[in-house]
């Protein structure tokens, strides 16, 4: 039955530990979403430029004047690399999600087999 119980709390922590896991993935995410909304509204903001006004790129303390072709060509590479890490993230997830459901249920059939042994036990004392 110590045996059980001490399977049983691995379970658990393993459990834990990939709830952790998660968090952090989850959190990863949300930042990168984050970069893909500011991305998004930089791309709106192109355009609405007019003709002939300027755009300037923040570089360390100085601000550079840039070409309207390369900063778009800049931000939609962002995009698109953001899109990729959106789906890496997405699919580490969906994983690390998977991982908790296999080990959810590692944990219930080890609470169903203490039980037993519990209750297989519990009889032997009152036959004795």
């Amino acid at each position: 039955m110590a045996e059980v119980q001490a399977q049983l709390q691995a379970l658990s922590e393993e459990y834990q530990k990939l709830q952790q896991e998660l968090q952090t993935a989850v959190d990863a995410r949300q930042k990168v979403e984050a970069q893909r909304q500011e991305n998004i509204g930089v791309q709106n903001e192109f355009k609405r430029l007019k003709d002939g006004e300027s755009i300037y790129k923040l570089a360390g303390p100085i601000l550079l004047k840039q070409e309207k072709v390369e900063a778009e060509s800049t931000v939609n590479g962002r995009l698109e690399f953001i899109g990729k890490e959106l789906q890496r993230s997405e699919g580490q997830i969906k994983e690390i999600q998977d991982k908790l459901e296999k080990k959810k249920s590692e944990i219930i059939q080890a609470q169903a087999g203490l039980q037993a042994a519990g209750a297989a036990s519990g009889k032997a004392a009152v036959k004795a």
